[in-house]
């Protein structure tokens, strides 16, 4: 795991860093491939470079934020934000499904916006994938 996410997971208290860390574990064997650094503050995973999933301490727990994920079709996971976001939020790691974030993981690998080039084209989304 990169050091600097360590550090983060490391700096929450114990029952969020076992959230993170269980997070963070299941991510990098589902995307071994993906780039992973503190980006605006917490975790991100990235592929060629467009944020695909990351997780960040809110006031009532942690919360996993799938960039694409309104697109996943899936239930479980909430709305965030005004563009394809979607969340799950957790405050104990018995929360955690292995077999639902190993399946949105493998969608955030296969249906993607292009969040990259959000700015370049003025806040317009274009799908990649």
């Amino acid at each position: 795991m990169n050091k600097e996410v360590q550090a983060y997971n490391d700096g929450q208290s114990p029952e969020e860093q076992e959230i993170c860390n269980a997070l963070a574990e299941e991510i990098n064997r589902h995307l071994p491939e993906a780039e992973n650094k503190i980006w605006h503050a917490h975790p991100v995973w990235f592929l060629d470079g467009n944020p695909i999933v990351g997780y960040s301490k809110l006031k009532g727990g942690i919360r996993l934020l799938f960039w694409s994920g309104q697109s996943f079709e899936e239930d479980a996971l909430q709305i965030e934000g005004t563009f394809k976001a979607a969340e799950m939020r957790y405050t104990a790691v018995d929360q955690v499904k292995k077999r639902d974030l190993a399946r949105w993981l493998k969608k955030a690998r296969e249906i993607q916006w292009d969040y990259k080039n959000l700015v370049k084209r003025k806040g317009k989304l274009e799908r990649l994938k």
